[in-house]
């Protein structure tokens, strides 16, 4: 049995009626910090954010991406990952000077956004709340219970090799009672408290539920496979330079001999010649300088 596979897995514990997610990433956490050459605390912070995003999509039925995006004035500028319907990942970070060397504590003016963006409906939802709690498990568990009084409690972890996360959230049923039996919800969340960061990233997902939750009929459903992703592709990069005009683009042409674009999520390069600029506003009439009278 492998545990370092990049899965989400859904469960319920049918006797309490709270349902779960359980999320563990290698080779897409792997990536994603090669990309941005994360260590330390922001790494584990971002890791967190990426494990997060993904655990979120489990709740939701939709076709499109679910965003997570933190910032505050302190060193830590952004926070940012996101998740599609079909388990491709990617996140960033970014931090004024040199990465930290100690554990991140947010700040007291941090704000988080959790965005929906369905590609079927071409609809877009945002929830914004402040961040009340200095750790990033407790500001999402502010998040559901003020913008979706949905009761949740997390448990993220991440190190160099892998992140992952375990998610419960109180099911309520028709009339808005809980479902499960009177101390379900209690129970559950004193269970999960005692889940260690090496347990989550380490043991196999079974292993984990059947540890904590081996009296509450665990529900286990097939995994869903999880990847990086990244969405950047040279048509979105020359739709980015066309909104930047003609004039800028044709500057940097003048000073470096070509524009290029490098994907902050991805590292992919996009190099665009002085044909391929004009290309991108053939339909553009040029406006030529007029001339200085004396």
């Amino acid at each position: 049995m492998t545990t370092t596979t990049d899965i989400l897995h859904r469960f319920q514990l049918e006797r309490a009626g709270v349902r779960g997610a359980f999320v563990r990433l290698d080779e897409a956490w792997q990536r994603i910090r090669a990309n941005g050459d994360y260590s330390g605390p922001l790494a584990e912070l971002l890791g967190q954010t990426v494990a997060a995003s993904a655990l979120f999509t489990s709740s939701i039925k939709f076709e499109g991406r679910l965003s997570i995006h933190l910032r505050e004035s302190g060193a830590l500028r952004l926070l940012f990952a996101d998740c599609t319907h079909d388990g491709q990942l990617r996140g960033i970070a970014r931090w004024d000077g040199e990465q930290p060397q100690s554990r991140v504590s947010l700040e007291s003016d941090a704000r988080l956004a959790i965005t929906i963006e369905n590609s079927v409906t071409d609809t877009r939802y945002q929830g914004l709340v402040p961040v009340e709690h200095g750790d990033l498990a407790g500001a999402f568990e502010g998040y559901f219970q003020r913008s979706e009084q949905l009761p949740t409690r997390l448990v993220l972890a991440a190190n160099g090799e892998r992140c992952g996360g375990l998610m419960l959230q109180q099911v309520a049923t028709g009339g808005g009672a809980p479902r499960g039996d009177a101390d379900g919800w209690n129970r559950a969340e004193h269970l999960l408290a005692t889940l260690t960061a090496d347990e989550l990233l380490d043991l196999p997902p079974e292993q984990v539920l059947l540890r904590l939750f081996h009296e509450e009929d665990v529900r286990l459903q097939p995994a869903q496979p999880l990847a990086f992703g990244c969405t950047c592709s040279r048509e979105r990069v020359g739709t980015m330079l066309h909104s930047l005009g003609r004039a800028e683009n044709e500057a940097v042409l003048a000073e470096q001999g070509s524009v290029q674009v490098t994907c902050e999520f991805c590292n992919r390069r996009y190099v665009f010649d002085e044909a391929e600029i004009n290309d991108l506003f053939a339909d553009e009439p040029r406006v030529e300088a007029l001339p200085t009278r004396h």
